[in-house]
């Protein structure tokens, strides 16, 4: 049987790690052909040699990019076209969160445009790119393509809802992601370019836990999960494999909240036992 994104060419940003690894995985599982693109070219060269050894049947390629660099991004995705002979997704994930992030009053400028410069120019680039390369995707019935393609934008709950852990940066870039997303979502929707934003939760990565980095920090941030615990990648790389295929083909300039209830939260229930992560995810 096919799989949801069968012969699907896709790029995929920090494909190296966290949500950008688990979502490359799961990608090649369903039949896509994947870029993998990391500044760590390393951690993706890993990445591909693990995918290609488990699903051998799809192309995988690293490449190193720096999405903080616009002509890194648009070389990444003339790779991509290169590599597979169109493009159909790109998963805009790659992003920062500075340990130096703070309030208004103690975040350093060189932080908050670094911020800016990976997390909102880089997705700015990853979209304009995407948008030349996906105009010239033709139908092809018979392989299950479509025109067009689908555009994913990685933001976060505190897009939505300000974070009681300072990271001021870090979440105007996000806020800024969502709002960018809905406009494209709109002026692209009748050239068959989609375009939703995925906002996690709080997720156990090596992002968070080094921003999270004393237990004040991670129970401040816990105190509002209603179920207890924090995220895992492989959780929201099913979300973005959703936003991804044909499953979601009615839906444009919308957000997909994957965050544990801590959006619809206030304080949760102090003393109650945390909900383990399902087994399949262990």
């Amino acid at each position: 049987m096919p799989g949801r994104l069968q012969n699907r060419a896709t790029l995929i940003t920090g494909a190296g790690s966290g949500i950008g690894l688990e979502t490359s995985i799961l990608f090649a599982s369903e039949g896509a052909n994947v870029l993998l693109v990391d500044i760590n070219v390393q951690a993706a060269e890993k990445a591909a040699t693990l995918i290609k050894g488990r699903y051998p049947n799809v192309k995988i390629v690293a490449t190193k990019t720096d999405v903080g660099k616009e002509e890194d991004v648009k070389a990444a995705i003339d790779l991509a076209v290169k590599e597979f002979g169109r493009l159909d997704v790109v998963f805009n994930n790659a992003g920062i969160m500075h340990p130096a992030d703070d309030n208004a009053l103690n975040t350093p400028e060189n932080i908050w445009d670094l911020t800016m410069q990976i997390n909102l120019k880089g997705v700015w680039w990853g979209c304009k790119y995407a948008i030349l390369a996906m105009r010239e995707n033709k139908a092809d019935e018979a392989k299950g393509l479509h025109i067009g393609g689908v555009v994913i934008n990685t933001a976060s709950f505190v897009a939505s809802m300000g974070a009681a852990t300072p990271q001021l940066a870090y979440t105007a870039s996000k806020g800024a992601v969502l709002a960018m997303t809905r406009e494209l979502g709109m002026v692209h929707a009748r050239e068959g370019i989609r375009f939703n934003s995925l906002s996690p939760g709080p997720l156990k990565t090596p992002l968070l836990m080094d921003f999270l980095n004393t237990p004040e920090k991670r129970e401040r941030r816990m105190v509002h999960l209603p179920m207890g615990r924090f995220g895992e990648a492989v959780e929201i790389a099913k979300a973005a494999l959703f936003l991804a295929s044909d499953d979601s083909s009615y839906m444009t300039g919308s957000d997909f909240r994957v965050d544990g209830g801590i959006s619809s939260c206030y304080v949760t229930p102090l003393g109650e036992p945390a909900l383990a992560p399902p087994s399949s995810l262990v």
